[in-house]
Protein backbone atom coordinates (compact mmCIF):
# COMPACT_ATOMS: atom_id res chain seq x y z
CA UNK A 1 0.00 0.00 0.00
CA UNK A 2 1.39 3.42 -0.99
CA UNK A 3 1.04 6.30 1.41
CA UNK A 4 0.52 9.79 0.08
CA UNK A 5 2.72 12.41 1.66
CA UNK A 6 1.07 15.80 2.18
CA UNK A 7 2.82 18.80 0.67
CA UNK A 8 4.72 20.73 3.30
CA UNK A 9 4.46 24.08 1.47
CA UNK A 10 1.20 25.07 -0.19
CA UNK A 11 0.01 28.27 -1.83
CA UNK A 12 -3.36 29.94 -1.58
CA UNK A 13 -4.81 33.31 -2.41
CA UNK A 14 -6.77 35.95 -0.55
CA UNK A 15 -8.50 38.83 -2.28
CA UNK A 16 -9.47 42.30 -1.09
CA UNK A 17 -11.58 45.01 -2.66
CA UNK A 18 -11.69 48.54 -1.25
CA UNK A 19 -15.33 49.51 -0.83
CA UNK A 20 -14.30 52.78 0.83
CA UNK A 21 -11.25 54.28 2.50
CA UNK A 22 -12.13 52.30 5.66
CA UNK A 23 -13.98 49.19 4.47
CA UNK A 24 -12.38 46.25 2.66
CA UNK A 25 -14.30 43.28 1.26
CA UNK A 26 -12.22 40.15 1.86
CA UNK A 27 -12.50 36.85 -0.02
CA UNK A 28 -10.88 33.46 0.51
CA UNK A 29 -12.10 30.10 -0.85
CA UNK A 30 -15.90 30.51 -1.03
CA UNK A 31 -16.03 32.85 1.98
CA UNK A 32 -16.56 36.61 2.12
CA UNK A 33 -15.91 38.87 5.09
CA UNK A 34 -15.32 42.54 5.74
CA UNK A 35 -12.75 44.63 7.57
CA UNK A 36 -13.90 48.09 8.60
CA UNK A 37 -12.84 50.95 10.83
CA UNK A 38 -14.96 52.20 13.75
CA UNK A 39 -17.23 55.17 13.12
CA UNK A 40 -14.85 57.55 14.95
CA UNK A 41 -12.24 56.77 12.27
CA UNK A 42 -14.62 57.22 9.36
CA UNK A 43 -15.81 53.64 9.01
CA UNK A 44 -19.18 52.00 9.49
CA UNK A 45 -18.03 49.59 12.24
CA UNK A 46 -19.23 46.53 10.30
CA UNK A 47 -16.11 44.44 10.85
CA UNK A 48 -12.81 44.19 12.67
CA UNK A 49 -10.30 46.95 11.96
CA UNK A 50 -7.20 45.61 10.16
CA UNK A 51 -5.09 45.51 13.33
CA UNK A 52 -7.90 43.74 15.21
CA UNK A 53 -8.30 41.26 12.36
CA UNK A 54 -4.56 40.57 12.36
CA UNK A 55 -4.25 40.15 16.12
CA UNK A 56 -7.41 38.06 16.46
CA UNK A 57 -5.75 35.51 14.19
CA UNK A 58 -3.37 34.77 17.09
CA UNK A 59 -6.36 33.81 19.26
CA UNK A 60 -7.82 31.60 16.52
CA UNK A 61 -4.46 29.97 15.74
CA UNK A 62 -3.78 29.35 19.43
CA UNK A 63 -7.17 27.66 19.73
CA UNK A 64 -6.68 25.41 16.68
CA UNK A 65 -3.09 24.42 17.48
CA UNK A 66 -3.83 23.85 21.18
CA UNK A 67 -6.65 21.48 20.29
CA UNK A 68 -4.40 19.61 17.84
CA UNK A 69 -1.76 19.25 20.56
CA UNK A 70 -4.42 18.14 23.03
CA UNK A 71 -5.82 15.53 20.63
CA UNK A 72 -2.32 14.17 19.88
CA UNK A 73 -1.51 13.89 23.61
CA UNK A 74 -4.89 12.67 24.91
CA UNK A 75 -5.60 15.91 26.75
CA UNK A 76 -9.31 16.53 27.35
CA UNK A 77 -10.05 20.26 27.02
CA UNK A 78 -13.58 20.70 28.34
CA UNK A 79 -13.52 24.47 27.90
CA UNK A 80 -10.94 26.79 26.40
CA UNK A 81 -11.11 30.58 26.57
CA UNK A 82 -8.52 33.01 25.20
CA UNK A 83 -8.01 36.73 25.65
CA UNK A 84 -5.24 39.23 24.95
CA UNK A 85 -3.97 42.52 26.26
CA UNK A 86 -1.99 44.26 23.51
CA UNK A 87 0.45 47.16 23.63
CA UNK A 88 -0.01 49.07 20.34
CA UNK A 89 2.24 51.97 19.36
CA UNK A 90 -0.09 53.84 16.99
CA UNK A 91 2.41 56.47 15.81
CA UNK A 92 2.93 54.61 12.54
CA UNK A 93 -0.76 53.91 11.92
CA UNK A 94 -1.54 57.60 12.47
CA UNK A 95 1.29 58.58 10.08
CA UNK A 96 3.15 60.53 12.78
CA UNK A 97 6.37 58.54 12.45
CA UNK A 98 7.61 55.19 11.21
CA UNK A 99 7.57 52.53 13.93
CA UNK A 100 9.71 49.39 13.69
CA UNK A 101 7.62 47.45 16.21
CA UNK A 102 3.98 48.55 16.39
CA UNK A 103 3.07 45.77 18.87
CA UNK A 104 5.92 45.49 21.40
CA UNK A 105 4.02 43.21 23.79
CA UNK A 106 1.07 40.87 23.83
CA UNK A 107 -0.20 39.29 27.01
CA UNK A 108 -2.08 36.15 26.03
CA UNK A 109 -4.32 34.60 28.69
CA UNK A 110 -5.60 31.06 28.26
CA UNK A 111 -8.12 29.49 30.63
CA UNK A 112 -8.90 25.82 30.22
CA UNK A 113 -10.95 23.31 32.11
CA UNK A 114 -9.30 19.91 31.96
CA UNK A 115 -8.77 16.73 33.92
CA UNK A 116 -5.35 16.12 32.32
CA UNK A 117 -2.36 15.55 34.60
CA UNK A 118 0.15 18.36 35.03
CA UNK A 119 2.83 16.65 32.91
CA UNK A 120 0.50 16.61 29.91
CA UNK A 121 -0.40 20.26 30.45
CA UNK A 122 3.31 21.07 30.34
CA UNK A 123 3.37 19.56 26.82
CA UNK A 124 0.54 21.86 25.79
CA UNK A 125 2.29 24.91 27.25
CA UNK A 126 5.59 23.97 25.62
CA UNK A 127 4.23 23.10 22.18
CA UNK A 128 1.78 25.94 21.52
CA UNK A 129 4.51 28.54 20.83
CA UNK A 130 6.48 25.93 18.86
CA UNK A 131 3.68 25.18 16.39
CA UNK A 132 1.31 28.17 16.10
CA UNK A 133 2.39 29.83 12.81
CA UNK A 134 0.76 33.16 13.67
CA UNK A 135 2.51 33.34 17.04
CA UNK A 136 5.83 32.38 15.47
CA UNK A 137 5.53 35.19 12.89
CA UNK A 138 4.56 37.78 15.50
CA UNK A 139 7.47 36.79 17.75
CA UNK A 140 9.89 36.74 14.81
CA UNK A 141 8.92 40.37 14.17
CA UNK A 142 10.12 41.20 17.69
CA UNK A 143 6.86 41.22 19.65
CA UNK A 144 7.10 39.64 23.09
CA UNK A 145 4.22 37.23 23.71
CA UNK A 146 3.74 36.49 27.40
CA UNK A 147 1.30 33.62 27.95
CA UNK A 148 -0.56 33.11 31.21
CA UNK A 149 -2.12 29.65 31.54
CA UNK A 150 -4.94 29.04 33.99
CA UNK A 151 -6.05 25.44 34.33
CA UNK A 152 -9.27 24.64 36.14
CA UNK A 153 -10.33 21.19 37.24
CA UNK A 154 -13.88 19.94 36.58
Amino acid sequence: MTSIKAKSVVRYQLFGSAESHARTLLKVRDLVDVSDEPEERGGTNEGFAPTELFLSSLLACSNVISHKIARKNDINLMSYELSMDIAFNRLGATLQEEIDLPFPEIKLRIEATTDAPDEKLEILKRDLPRYCPIGKMIEAAGTRIETEWIFKRP
